[in-house]
C-alpha cells in the first residue's frame, strides 16, 4: 500500500506549473478508460488532447509523460510496435497507460467535480416513484404467499429512491439560504429568478401535500405486516454473506438495517410521538424560502433606493481591518470607527473633573451637571470670549517623571538579572517588585517551551533583548527566593540571563 507521501505524489500535476498540460494529458487518458483502450503512445495524444493554449510540441508531451510516469501517475512499457530498423530499436520509444494510483486519481477528481456541480433538488418524481413501490409491495403481500425474490427487490428499489428523496430534500434544507443570496444581483437577474424559483416551490408543495397522504396510508397499511417480510428478505440476503460468521447474527443484523429504513420511511411521512414528520417540516422549509427571497429583493430596493445598509457598512468596515498592516493600525480604526476616544476632554463639568483620569468610566465619576441653555440651544453659553485654556503643563511633567523613574527601576532589574553568569535560583536573593516581575516574565517564557521536566531550555526573550538559558537542577533541590509580594519557592534551577548584543 502506498504511503502518504506517495499518494501525495500522485495529486503533484494538478498545482504543478505545467498543470494545464499535464491535465490534458491525463483528460485524454481517462477517457480512453471509459473506451476501453490501454494503451496511448505520445502522437496519438498530440492528436486527441484538447489543448488549452494551442498544440504543444512533441517533446513537450514527451517530457510531460515522463514527470507523469515519475509521479506515479502513469505507466510506460517500450512500444517495439513501430520498430523497422536497428536505429529505430534503440531509438526511446514509449507506450503509456494508467497506474492504480492514476486512475484513482482520475476517478477521485470526476467525483469532486461533479459534487460542486450537484444542485439540490426536491424531487417530485421520487415522491411519484414511492408510491408506485408501495402500491407494488401492497400487491406482492395480497397475493397470500410472497414472493421472497420480487418483495426483495421492491423494497431495493423503494430505499434507493427514498434514500435519494431524502438526501437531496436535506441539502436543500441547508442550502437554500444561500441560493437566496441576491444582494450583488442586477433587478432582471431577480425579477426572473423569483419566477422561477416560487414556480418551483409550489410545483413541489402540491405534489408534496397530494402525494404525502396517499403514501402514508399505504404505509399505514403496510405496517402490521411488514415485519415478518423484512425478516426473510434479511434471511435471503444472509445467505450471501462471506463466510467465517454466524449465520443467525447476520441475519439478525440484516433484519435491524431493514427495520431501521422503514422505520425511517414512516418517520418522512407520518408523525412520531410529538414529532412532526419530515415531509412537513420540508414543506416548511420551502414555504419559507418565498420570505426570504422576498427580504433579498426588499433589501436590494432599499440599497437601489439610497438608504443605509448598515450589513454593507460592517462589511466595509471589515475589509479596512483586513488592510490594516499591524495591530495598531487597527487599534486606531476600532477608536475612530466606533467612537472609542475618551470623552472628558469636553469638560461639561470642569470642576468635578479637573482631577479625574481620562480613563475612569463615566459610571464611576461624580454626576454631571448639564446646564439648560446646553439641552434648549446645544451650547453650554452664548457666544462669546473662548474660555481659557487649562495649563497642563505641570500634570505632562508629572507624567513624564513618572516614566523615567519607572524605566529607571526596570533598567536597573534587567541589570540585577543580566550579568551573564550562570546562577542558580536559590542564589539570587531578594528581588524588589520590578526585578521580581521581570524575573516571572522570563521564567514563564522559558518554562512554556520546556518539552520535560528536566530539559535545558534555551530561548530569546519576547522582546529579543535578552537570551535565557535554564537547566533544571535536582529533582529534589529547592529555591526560595523573597519579594515584597511574599516568598516564591521551587524547584531550583541554574539560569543565565544574557543581553543578547553579548549572547550573539
Amino acid at each position: 500500500m502506498p504511503g502518504v507521501n506517495d499518494a501525495a505524489e500522485l495529486f503533484r500535476h494538478v498545482s504543478a506549473e505545467k498543470a494545464a498540460l499535464y491535465r490534458a494529458i491525463m483528460d485524454v487518458f481517462a477517457a480512453a478508460k471509459r473506451q476501453y483502450r490501454l494503451q496511448l503512445r505520445p502522437d496519438e495524444m498530440l492528436a486527441e488532447a484538447r489543448w488549452p493554449d494551442g498544440p504543444p510540441r512533441i517533446e513537450d508531451i514527451n517530457a510531460a509523460l515522463a514527470q507523469l510516469a515519475a509521479w506515479g501517475n502513469l505507466e510506460s512499457q517500450p512500444d517495439t510496435a513501430r520498430v523497422s530498423s536497428l536505429s529505430d530499436f534503440y531509438r526511446a520509444r514509449f507506450l503509456f497507460r494508467l497506474s492504480h494510483g492514476g486512475e484513482a486519481v482520475e476517478v477521485a477528481l470526476a467525483v469532486f467535480a461533479q459534487t460542486l456541480q450537484h444542485r439540490a433538488e426536491l424531487q417530485t418524481v421520487a415522491l411519484e416513484d414511492i408510491g408506485n413501490r408501495l402500491h407494488a409491495l401492497q400487491a406482492l403481500l395480497h397475493a397470500g404467499e410472497p414472493d421472497v425474490a420480487k418483495v426483495h427487490e421492491t423494497l431495493r428499489d423503494l430505499v434507493r429512491v427514498f434514500e435519494g428523496l431524502a438526501e437531496n430534500a436535506q441539502a436543500f434544507m441547508a442550502g437554500v439560504a444561500r441560493g437566496i443570496e441576491l444582494q450583488q444581483a442586477g433587478a432582471d437577474a431577480v425579477v426572473n429568478y423569483k419566477r422561477r424559483l416560487i414556480d418551483y416551490l409550489e410545483r413541489f408543495m402540491g405534489d408534496l401535500v397530494r402525494r404525502s397522504d396517499s403514501i402514508a396510508r399505504l404505509i399505514l397499511e403496510l405496517s402490521p405486516r411488514i415485519d415478518p417480510v423484512l425478516l426473510r428478505v434479511a434471511e435471503r440476503e444472509a445467505r450471501d454473506a462471506a463466510p467465517g460468521g454466524d449465520q443467525a447474527d447476520e441475519s439478525w443484523r440484516r433484519r435491524q438495517a431493514w427495520r431501521e429504513r422503514w422505520r425511517g420511511l414512516r418517520g418522512w411521512f407520518l408523525q412520531s410521538g410529538h414529532e412532526p414528520p419530515q415531509a412537513e417540516l420540508l414543506r416548511a422549509r420551502a414555504r419559507s424560502a418565498i420570505p426570504q427571497l422576498l427580504g433579498a429583493i426588499a433589501m436590494l430596493n432599499e440599497r437601489r433606493s439610497g438608504r443605509s445598509d448598515r450589513s454593507a457598512d460592517f462589511r466595509a468596515i471589515a475589509a479596512w481591518f483586513a488592510d490594516c498592516a499591524d495591530d495598531d493600525q487597527a487599534h486606531r480604526l476600532a477608536r475612530a470607527a466606533f467612537a472609542l476616544n475618551p470623552a472628558r476632554h469636553f469638560s461639561l463639568n470642569s470642576q468635578a473633573d479637573t482631577d479625574l483620569p481620562a480613563a475612569t468610566p463615566w459610571a464611576d465619576a461624580p454626576p454631571l451637571q448639564v446646564h439648560p441653555r446646553l439641552r434648549e440651544y446645544g451650547e453650554a453659553a452664548p457666544r462669546g470670549q473662548l474660555a481659557k485654556v487649562h495649563d497642563r503643563g505641570d500634570a505632562r511633567a508629572l507624567l513624564a517623571g513618572q516614566l523615567a523613574e519607572e524605566s529607571r527601576q526596570i533598567e536597573a532589574a534587567r541589570r540585577r538579572l543580566a550579568t551573564g553568569r550562570g546562577t542558580r535560583l536559590s542564589e539570587l536573593g531578594e528581588l524588589d517588585g520590578h526585578a521580581f516581575g521581570l524575573f516571572l516574565n522570563l521564567l514563564g517564557e522559558a518554562l512554556a517551551e520546556q518539552v520535560r521536566p528536566d530539559a535545558v531550555i534555551e530561548r530569546h526573550s519576547g522582546d529579543g533583548l535578552l537570551h535565557i538559558r535554564l537547566e533544571p537542577l535536582a529533582a529534589d533541590s529547592q529555591a526560595r527566593i523573597a519579594t515584597p509580594l511574599g516568598v516564591f519557592s521551587g524547584r531550583d534551577h541554574s539560569i543565565t540571563i544574557t543581553p543578547l548584543r553579548e549572547a550573539g
